[in-house]
């Protein structure tokens, strides 16, 4: 019989696979145009995208995609950059800029090709003009500390940008742009994608002064200048520039989880799919979820063991402390806490790009002994809570993922056995 360990392995791998782009991007692609075709590309899976695009494509390639240091992929015609993520660095810069440069002068009858995923607001970092690199970075690094959901930081990093926020698009001119879109998103809004550099922006400007207020985030004048200048707003909705434009989302967390589902049915567990968007304070959801957890255990509601209980989404921490670890170390650690060693309960939490936070795991595994366990070690579970230390918790019992880069990205993954 396998273990909860083995079985949740297998769900996670389920879940990688389904989102893997080699695989599924070719259903996606266009057919060929009359003229060139350009690709250009942002985010952790985006060069295994473009990998993806050279086995499937009939006909000559070209272009530039970004993505995260070591999660480049082999290929033969798109030029791969590796930059900073999730603080965009000098290499960003110089990304946006080839980007620039590769759609430059195309006409009507030139297709760009633009691969987008997770990650990709700092992979391609153009600072708007009368913007530092530096200040966006500042403003950045805040933001990601703040709490902040991914959709508002977005917000922001589009009217800080000279090239996100469906500026990218204007700058192909006359040509078809197509962008597909590996999801890391609550929601699924493509425009949200590594901050929507081909497709219009719904948001303002106005928005992005609110969200800086709203998180005492400090604006020099020079910034507060570009986000109150109406020159510089981004295209909307209808703008009849893009037109001709058109979007696919070609996995997402939806996709991963069903993987997951099926999975554990033919394992003989009941699935239950609880959300693929859920957001919050990542303790605050791991609260949540061990209260589902002990009301299966003790009312068999709202299913009955053995069962799983799968679910992603993108939750935030607030960091008050200063230990190690991202958001699914820290949502296990407060699991672990609330559960307090109940029977039968196996749980895993990872990042489906092989990286949570900015630590070499994508997440960790708990069981019903690791307070135990913990405590024979000389750990406070509470405290290193408190101290936003879930890497260190989990590092010292050896219950760390490490899966390297996955090079795809549909955020997080969540699963909590009962057997």
């Amino acid at each position: 019989m396998k273990t909860g360990r083995e079985l949740l392995s297998e769900l996670f791998n389920a879940a990688l696979r389904a989102a893997d782009p080699l695989e599924t991007i070719a259903a996606h692609l266009p057919p060929p145009p009359k003229g060139r075709t350009v690709i250009i590309g942002a985010g952790k899976a985006s060069a295994r995208m473009a990998q993806g695009v050279e086995r499937h494509w009939q006909g000559p390639l070209s272009g530039v995609v970004v993505t995260r240091y070591g999660h480049g992929a082999l290929t033969r015609q798109v030029e791969v950059i590796e930059a900073g993520h999730p603080v965009p660095d000098d290499a960003s810069q110089a990304a946006a800029r080839r980007m620039l440069a590769a759609v430059r002068g195309l006409g009507p009858d030139d297709m760009v090709l633009c691969l987008m995923s997770g990650g990709g607001s700092a992979l391609m970092s153009l600072p708007a003009p009368g913007i530092t690199l530096e200040q966006k970075r500042d403003i950045n690094k805040a933001l990601l500390c703040s709490g902040a959901p991914i959709g508002e930081i977005n917000i922001v990093r589009k009217h800080l940008s000279a090239i996100k926020g469906g500026r990218l698009a204007l700058a192909c001119g006359e040509a078809r742009v197509v962008t597909l879109v590996l999801s890391d998103v609550p929601g699924d809004d493509p425009a949200v994608v590594a901050s929507g550099p081909t497709l219009a922006d719904p948001s303002t400007a106005q928005d992005a002064l609110r969200i800086l207020q709203q998180y005492g985030i400090e604006l020099a004048p020079s910034v507060r200048a570009v986000l109150e200048d109406p020159a510089q707003e981004t295209p909307k909705p209808g703008d009849p520039r893009l037109a001709r434009n058109s979007v696919a989302v070609i996995a997402s967390a939806r996709h991963a989880l069903q993987a997951a589902a099926d999975m554990a049915r033919a394992e003989g567990l009941r699935p239950l799919v609880l959300s693929d968007r859920l957001e919050g304070e990542a303790r605050t959801v791991a609260v949540s979820h061990a209260a589902l957890a002990q009301s299966v255990i003790d009312h068999g509601s709202p299913l009955r063991p053995p069962c799983v209980i799968l679910s992603g989404g993108e939750t935030s921490v607030t960091v008050r402390g200063t230990g190690r670890g991202g958001r699914n170390a820290e949502y296990l650690l407060a699991l672990a806490v609330a559960l307090q060693g109940a029977p039968g309960v196996h749980a895993i939490a990872c990042d489906t790009d092989g990286i949570d936070g900015t630590e070499d795991n994508a997440g960790a595994v708990l069981g019903p002994d690791t307070l135990q366990r913990a405590a024979a070690l000389g750990l406070d579970a509470g405290a290193l809570l408190d101290n936003n230390d879930g890497y260190s918790f989990f590092s010292a019992l050896g219950d760390l993922v490490v899966t390297g880069p996955t090079r795809t990205n549909v955020n997080d993954f969540r699963a909590i056995l009962l057997i």
